[in-house]
């Protein structure tokens, strides 16, 4: 590949699928108003003695005017969805899990935002690269239990097992409804897999292989994989449901298991321009790198360095917002907030914290955190980090080892970067940060289109 000079990336459009919210307009309204997006979790409810938490940030199918369509023999099996607002044909209603269902419809909306022609759309310039962080449980738990406990034959457990639980089934599916005939993949890299779709749909772009692309992240609404992180003891437990996530503060226990969706429209700068779109922000640059410690789920101060060094690409100006990852457990936090001070110092910026109102959307969550970078650049608002009022007075363990190289100020030094409620700022540019189990590390940096 060749770098193209001069070719830049624009943002022209997003949608997603978001817990509590019937649109976009609302989870922005919801979330300036430093509102929570978490409930408890109702699925987890009915088995609270086998649980540790019973929290989450979800959507149910009424929610998003679903209505799902039961096997007849025993009514656990979803066979199909009925779009009761008609936006979805039933043909590909029935090749679709419910995360793909929200994937369709976001990308429709972030479609119609962009103002892009059926032309442009279905080009072969055109790509789709949306990916989710685990399989389609929902499908996959009923489709076997019909094979394995009922002892059904195979035709019992529906025709499209298989193209509704495959690894890349809400690319597949947004990419037949749409019609596009530019690529069409899947990134999937655990909690990073949000932001890094878009950050290779970004590259894609930028070295002229695509001139625009539907792109994002989700995460559908799965007791499997809450009780998967429950099992591990890394989920919140012990306050309410809209005091659960308290990334950075003293008393976080785990995070809230959360799901939705986040679809953006990138589209080449200079033809953005031409067709005078209305661009929602500008990427600057992405970067990721991996741990290379050979630890799965403990955090890496040196990789996150690294990661800082490729996404500032030899520039010092700071960002005005870092949307961090902070998904409020222990390690992963102080990690983080301890690297981003640094990589850019004690002043001159904010930390925004998403997750600390709607949860941890795992394959979801870097798509919907960069919505809300989008969002934050729209209103010239930054978003808070709730439930944050308490940040450790006392060295972390890991900076009393002699061999620690990074700030050594204990967490509360910093309080005066983690706002507690939304405020305005001008904002001209934010890096976005995502992790991932693995030692998989994403960044990117937005910035506002000066006209």
């Amino acid at each position: 590949m060749v770098n193209i000079p001069g070719r830049k990336v624009a943002v022209v459009g997003m949608g997603g699928a978001f817990p509590t919210c019937k649109d976009l307009s609302e989870f922005s309204s919801k979330l300036f108003a430093n509102k929570s997006l978490i409930r408890t979790f109702d699925d987890a409810m009915a088995y609270e003695k086998q649980v540790r938490s019973t929290v989450a940030g979800f959507i149910t199918e009424p929610e998003m005017d679903l209505e799902v369509i039961w096997d007849p023999m025993e009514g656990i099996y979803p066979e199909t969805y009925i779009d009761k607002l008609n936006r979805i044909p039933d043909a590909n209603l029935a090749t679709s899990d419910v995360g793909s269902i929200w994937s369709m419809l976001a990308a429709q909306n972030a479609i119609k935002m962009a103002g892009w022609s059926t032309d442009l759309v279905q080009s072969e310039r055109t790509g789709v690269v949306i990916g989710s962080g685990g399989s389609a449980n929902t499908i996959l738990r009923n489709g076997w239990h019909n094979f394995y406990v009922f002892g059904r034959k195979t035709r019992h457990s529906g025709g499209h097992t298989v193209d509704r639980t495959m690894t890349y089934r809400e690319a597949a599916n947004v990419s037949v409804l749409i019609k596009n005939k530019g690529v069409c993949e899947t990134i999937s890299s655990a909690c990073a897999t949000g932001l890094g779709n878009i950050g290779y749909a970004y590259r894609l772009i930028k070295y002229g292989l695509q001139d625009r692309a539907i792109t994002g992240g989700v995460e559908s609404t799965s007791l499997e994989t809450f009780i998967g992180f429950d099992g591990m003891m890394v989920l919140s437990r012990g306050f309410s449901p809209e005091e659960s996530s308290r990334p950075f503060d003293m008393a976080r226990n785990g995070f809230v298991c959360s799901f939705g969706a986040g679809i953006v429209a990138l589209e080449e700068y200079e033809q953005a321009v031409a067709r005078g779109a209305d661009i929602l922000g500008v990427i600057d640059e992405y970067f990721n790198n991996s741990d290379g410690d050979g630890d799965m789920f403990y955090p890496s101060f040196a990789g996150q360095q690294r990661l800082w060094k490729g996404v500032m690409a030899g520039s010092n100006e700071k960002p005005d917002v870092v949307k961090v990852h902070g998904t409020s457990t222990p390690s992963g936090d102080a990690i983080e907030l301890l690297s981003v001070i640094d990589a850019l110092g004690e002043e001159g910026y904010h930390i925004s914290a998403p997750k600390s109102q709607f949860g941890h959307m795992l394959g979801g969550a870097g798509a919907v955190e960069f919505i809300t970078a989008l969002l934050m650049l729209k209103e010239q608002k930054v978003l808070p980090c709730l439930n944050s009022p308490n940040l450790n007075p006392e060295l972390e363990t890991f900076q009393k080892n002699p061999d620690w190289k990074g700030p050594v100020k204990p967490l509360a030094a910093y309080r005066h970067l983690l706002p507690q409620e939304s405020f305005s700022k001008p904002i001209n540019s934010i890096v976005c940060l995502n992790y991932g189990f693995g030692g998989t590390n994403s960044a990117l940096k937005l910035s506002r289109y000066d006209k």
